[in-house]
């Protein structure tokens, strides 16, 4: 029983500490979501329609794009900063 507990603290530790790896929560200034947003809107069809439709960001929440985000990152090996500018530009609902 104790092995098990531990086991399962150990994973929930793991996971909740994978959330935070790829984007940080900090705020960032008007002028920095600006620049990225540009940024964003140049790269989302450029990346996402290699493989599908581009989506419009109003059709998911914010917090449905930070997970899809996550996995579409590695699977078309994004580089971070680009990542982010199209997370950005995503979850402005545009």
């Amino acid at each position: 029983m104790r092995k098990i507990f531990f086991a399962i603290v150990l994973m929930v530790v793991t996971v909740g500490s994978l959330g935070g790896i790829v984007w940080a929560d900090e705020p960032i200034s008007p002028a920095e979501h600006r620049k990225l947003f540009r940024e964003g809107a140049e790269l989302w069809p450029i990346y996402c329609n290699q493989c599908h439709n581009a989506r419009p960001g109003s059709e998911k929440a914010p917090y449905e794009w930070d997970q899809i985000m996550m996995h579409m990152r590695t699977l078309g090996n994004l580089p971070p900063e680009d990542a982010q500018a199209i997370l950005e530009y995503l979850k402005a609902g545009r």
